[in-house]
């Protein structure tokens, strides 16, 4: 039997300037670490690339300057609500350092008592101590602070509410908070909206335009062109930028289809074999301590190759063994399982042999596999190179 299923390794290169040819250096730090390790490649093996690095060696950045011109060209007003923005220093505080430059008074509306991806404002057993029910009651932010305090969060040590406040002040932007879990709070106090949520970004336009807002636009609807020679993501807009400075952000990438198509064709032709490629962003795992979902870009993965289109197909081992081979041990066992694998329908979708192996796409997985593996400090592997994901126990050593 082999011993060994799926590998995960990340992988090291030089740091990534703009310029740079990408696909020779991965391919090249794919190669280096085959020879290091002694790797035989094979069809089906995965190499991805963070996207910060396609975006680093693109030059895809925005300064703050070009946010806000593009924000005043879009919205024409000197006033606008801002709603649901997650509260980050490194996700979008420099955006909305941008957007502040662009308007005299703006309105945040702030859900509570965290955002949509698990950050909190404070603990939520205070809600049931201070009688407040968050889906109904729209707090003023006197209001908030009476009942709520300056709360700063335990990781970072920072009054969220206070931060976004002096950063608005500090642009010359007056600022008004508002409290409410329902989009439509924002709009008795404007109808000009700027949608900061990111996967539930359509959903609230849809209930803001239904509920009588003017004009509602999206993260995803900034930065969707050049501005003066800026960066853009035509697709995403600001959304899953990251702070580059303190006065410019690092985009999401752009024209990344291309990029894995041409990676994936390059390694094709150094190995020999059927690679797989894909960019990989935020994993879409949840701290169940900190709470914190991590999954703050819009997708996963916003290219992959074709081989990774679709679901997991597989069966629940310990199902088998102990249902219908439950009379079976040893070497009988384990014939039996590997024969039902081998003979396993090629859709198991409702049976109950399947049951608990993870519905998700192949895509959001694998991407979760990769920001795990290369983490997000100075382990300096912004490569991964995954084999054996697509095995399966009834597989045998070659």
């Amino acid at each position: 039997m082999r011993t060994v299923g799926t590998t995960s390794r990340g992988v090291r290169c030089p740091v990534i300037r703009e310029g740079d040819d990408l696909v020779k250096i991965v391919t090249d730090a794919i190669l280096a670490c085959g020879e290091e390790q002694g790797i035989t490649f094979q069809d089906r093996d995965i190499v991805a690339v963070t996207e910060a690095v396609v975006a680093r060696s693109q030059g895809n950045y925005a300064t703050t300057e070009a946010i806000a011109k593009d924000c005043a060209a879009k919205f024409g007003t000197d006033t606008v609500g801002l709603t649901f923005p997650i509260l980050s220093r490194n996700r979008i505080a420099i955006c909305l350092k941008g957007i502040a430059k662009a308007f005299q008074k703006a309105y945040i509306l702030m859900s509570y008592p965290s955002d949509e991806v698990g950050n909190h404002l404070f603990d939520e057993d205070l809600l049931d101590e201070k009688g407040v029910d968050p889906w109904r009651d729209v707090l003023t932010e006197e209001q908030y602070r009476s009942l709520f305090g300056h709360v700063k969060h335990p990781f970072t040590g920072v009054d969220y509410v206070e931060y976004y406040g002096e950063l608005f002040r500090s642009q010359g932007c007056e600022v008004e908070f508002i409290f409410a879990n329902d989009v439509r709070a924002i709009l008795p106090y404007t109808k000009n909206v700027l949608c900061c949520d990111i996967h539930s970004r359509q959903r609230s336009k849809r209930r803001l335009l239904a509920a009588g807002a003017e004009k509602v636009l999206l993260l995803s609807d900034i930065m969707t062109a050049p501005v003066d020679g800026s960066g853009y993501n035509e697709q995403f807009g600001l959304l899953g930028s990251n702070k580059a400075t303190e006065d410019s952000v690092k985009l999401f990438p752009r024209d990344c289809q291309h990029f894995v198509d041409t990676l994936a064709g390059a390694l094709r032709k150094a190995t020999g074999k059927q690679i797989e490629a894909m960019i990989y962003g935020d994993g879409a795992f949840k701290d169940p301590v900190g709470k914190i979902w991590e999954l703050a870009d819009p997708v996963v993965s916003p290219a992959y190759t074709a081989g990774l289109e679709g679901q997991p197909n597989e069966l629940k081992l310990k199902y088998l063994a102990d249902n219908d081979f439950a009379t079976l041990s040893g070497d009988e066992l384990t014939a039996a399982i590997k024969d039902s694998i081998s003979h396993k329908d090629a859709d198991l979708k409702g049976q109950m042999a399947s049951q608990g192996t993870t519905p998700r796409r192949l895509t959001d997985l694998i991407g979760s596999l990769c920001d795990l593996t290369s983490g997000s400090g100075d382990k300096g592997t912004p490569i991964i190179f995954i084999q054996g994901y697509f095995d399966n126990f009834a597989k045998e050593a070659k």
